[in-house]
């Protein structure tokens, strides 16, 4: 396959029009959501009337037909200036509506998709419990069949989008039996928001992604129809591990994108900051750290187009997403603390968006898969992980 990632004319086009809407719309209000811990209901509408959250859905289903570059180049775009709004789309698209997508039945699919391609409805994906972060095989969520539904028991924890006023369902991993070596059968199952036990905590008080939506999930004999299975019984452990896969491409994308950030808001002040008498950017050890900077949000920004790459033409991408996730999130957090190094004081203050930049870095070494965990799904590929200790 070529490593030609230079953008079409088309994809070109969506990147200029997001990074405007960015600079223009955004960046000139999030900081107020920001502080204010409140989730931006008119900017995601806009995000929606833009077709953001269809970008990589089949265009029957009211999607603009693109595919997972399309969303990793908004993600990046949207991610130079704020990550909550990033997070938001991030987590409406692949977790909310793209499980849907991959494993959905048609009627499935043209009751929500339609809705979520909009941006009308957010959905949610409830993975993580409280007892099992990064061992999602260890899932005490319970769906046991009464009559012609599944009758839901269990919490979520640290689940995104759930809880604002246009969450339209949460897809709930459970167990929904056991297999003959006694581990559990997992499947998935959708729950519409609203439906009675389905109890939605208050948003957590985060150290950053303050103006995205992120709550636990509690669900007391929750009963949903038998057909709101999503895909197969007995498949969901399988499913979400894919889901998640790809999911690292986006989180990729949004890591780049604020690793990018940093660049940008480090370079303006070099410019205008100054200090004995030149500007600081003047300084040689300041050029340097910029210049490093760049080199790691460049490089990040091929990891994950390689990823989506390979993704669109149906190639293995499980260890270049994971390579990809990996080194971004890293590159995040590096950038965000050189940033905030050369803004000095300032970068210490919250009127100063590298501040929301250096909060909002370090859980994406957590979010989508540990740093650990994609460590280990590499050595996996490697084909590592299989060897035992001889002698």
């Amino acid at each position: 396959m070529s490593l030609d990632h230079r953008l079409s004319a088309e994809h070109e086009e969506l990147r200029r029009t997001v990074e405007e809407f960015a600079r223009e719309v955004v960046a000139p209000k999030i900081g107020d959501f920001y502080e204010r811990h409140e989730f931006p209901y008119e900017i995601v509408r806009e995000m929606g009337r833009m077709g953001l959250f269809g970008l990589p859905f089949p265009e029957e289903y009211g999607g603009m037909g693109g595919d997972y570059l399309a969303l990793g180049i908004a993600l990046e775009e949207l991610a130079r200036v704020d990550s909550s709004v990033a997070i938001t789309l991030e987590a409406g698209v692949s977790l909310g509506a793209m499980p849907i997508h991959r494993f959905g039945t048609e009627e499935q699919k043209r009751e929500w998709l339609p809705r979520l391609c909009s941006g009308e409805l957010l959905g949610a994906f409830g993975l993580t419990e409280p007892d099992c972060g990064s061992d999602a095989g260890g899932t005490r969520t319970t769906a046991v069949r009464d009559g012609d539904s599944w009758v839901i028991n269990g919490t979520k924890c640290f689940i995104t989008n759930s809880g604002t006023d246009i969450t339209g369902l949460v897809t709930v991993t459970a167990v929904t039996g056991r297999k003959e070596d006694g581990r559990p059968e997992i499947s998935s199952i959708i729950v519409p928001s609203g439906t009675p036990g389905f109890t939605v905590a208050a948003p957590y008080s985060k150290v950053g992604w303050n103006a995205s939506d992120t709550r636990e999930l509690s669900f007391a004999d929750v009963r949903v129809p038998l057909g709101h299975l999503l895909g197969e019984e007995g498949r969901g452990y399988a499913q979400f591990l894919r889901i998640l896969d790809e999911g690292r491409i986006a989180i990729s994308a949004l890591a780049t994108g604020l690793a990018q950030g940093c660049v940008d808001e480090s370079v303006a002040y070099a410019r205008e900051r100054h200090a004995f008498g030149r500007p600081i950017g003047a300084n040689q050890a300041i050029q340097f750290k910029i210049a490093d900077m760049e080199m790691r949000a460049h490089m990040a920004r091929i990891g994950w187009r390689d990823a989506a790459s390979r993704l669109a033409h149906g190639e293995p991408f499980k260890k270049e997403a994971a390579l990809a996730k990996l080194y971004s999130s890293t590159v995040a957090v590096d950038n965000a603390r050189e940033a905030t190094q050369i803004h000095g004081g300032y970068g210490f203050m919250n009127e100063y968006p590298v501040a929301r930049m250096w909060r909002d870095s370090k859980i994406l070494e957590i979010g989508e898969g540990t740093s650990e965990v994609q460590r280990m799904l590499i050595a996996r590929e490697l084909g590592l992980a299989d060897l035992t200790p001889t002698g």
